[in-house]
């Protein structure tokens, strides 16, 4: 017979997130995990694939990034170990922003790029280090083709709104990210 029942998840707690995460959630004011969220953590923490569909305002941000907040855990290396692809510089902003909420608590290193401006300054803020990038895929295809970016360590990529970025044309710059990986 089945040994103990399996207990059922309820809470951010349940995930067995660390302290860090979990005071930032609190303080953001999560109060339980959504639907999305109960299906899609568990399996990313297991180290599964998965491919999300849920209404906007449901917490598809927060199921992809608490386990890669996990995962990275803390500041290690030079080059991002995962990374993010957006398909506007607006969405890129947002969840930016949403990772500065959740890891405000951890030292992982993190930023945002994309078009629309010189790359400059991106690339200094790539030359300092990163463990998570969030990405445009036509700034993120030039920065790495002129070698200002390295992704060879990258454990962790997420396509957020990817059916977005190939409706958008995308779908190049995403093939060519995938060979490069």
């Amino acid at each position: 017979m089945a040994e103990e029942a399996e207990k059922e998840v309820t809470t951010f707690e349940d995930f067995k997130l660390n302290k860090q995460l979990l005071n930032a959630i609190e303080e953001a004011g999560y109060q339980k995990p959504t639907p999305i969220q109960l299906q899609a953590i568990p399996t990313v923490m297991a180290g599964h694939d998965i491919l999300g569909i849920a209404q906007t305002g449901t917490g598809k941000t927060a199921a992809y990034l608490l386990p890669i907040l996990m995962k990275v855990k803390y500041a290690q290396g030079s080059h991002p170990r995962a990374l993010i692809l957006a398909p506007t510089r607006e969405l890129a902003m947002q969840i930016e922003d949403s990772i500065s909420l959740l890891a405000k608590y951890t030292d992982i290193r993190h930023t945002v790029i994309y078009g629309g401006l010189g790359p400059k300054t991106q690339i200094e803020i790539i030359n300092k280090g990163l463990d998570i990038i969030v990405a445009t895929p036509k700034r993120l295809m030039e920065l790495y083709l002129k070698g200002a970016l390295i992704l060879k360590d990258l454990k962790t990529l997420v396509l957020d709104e990817a059916d977005k970025m190939m409706d958008m044309g995308f779908m190049p710059q995403i093939r060519q990210l995938l060979e490069v990986l």
